[in-house]
């Protein structure tokens, strides 16, 4: 059984960090491509950031360039978002999603990913 299972998330004042995990199950994790979506109430689903197979390439929203770190660990079937720094506007639910291939720009919530997790809430509040 194909699976993606986010956890990590929380309520967390401004400035503070999280680390947000994606475990994968059921298919061959260290082949796939990796990204983490976010979608805030009422607004379209929005790309965070992005690893390639085997760490060879990384990529984040402009809006989390510098605060963010995304890794995986394929002997554990793992990928992680390291955030720091965090701000309201950074309030939203975190998706992680699997890919096979690089076709379509990985922000879009319009490219066809393979797998989604079901989501953990981020909340950025004093």
């Amino acid at each position: 059984q194909v699976q993606l299972v986010e956890s990590g998330g929380g309520l967390v004042q401004p400035g503070s960090s999280l680390r947000l995990s994606c475990l994968a199950s059921g298919f061959d994790f260290d082949w796939y491509e990796i990204g983490w979506f976010r979608q805030a109430p009422g607004k379209e689903r929005e790309g965070v950031s992005y690893i390639t197979s085997r760490e060879a390439q990384k990529y984040y929203a402009d809006s989390v360039k510098g605060r963010f770190t995304i890794s995986r660990d394929d002997a554990k079937y793992t990928a992680y978002l390291q955030m720091e720094s965090l701000k309201p506007e950074d309030t939203a639910v975190y998706y992680c999603a699997a890919r096979s291939n690089d076709l379509g720009p990985w922000y879009s919530p319009r490219t066809h990913y393979d797998y989604w997790g079901q989501g953990t809430q981020v909340t950025v509040s004093s």
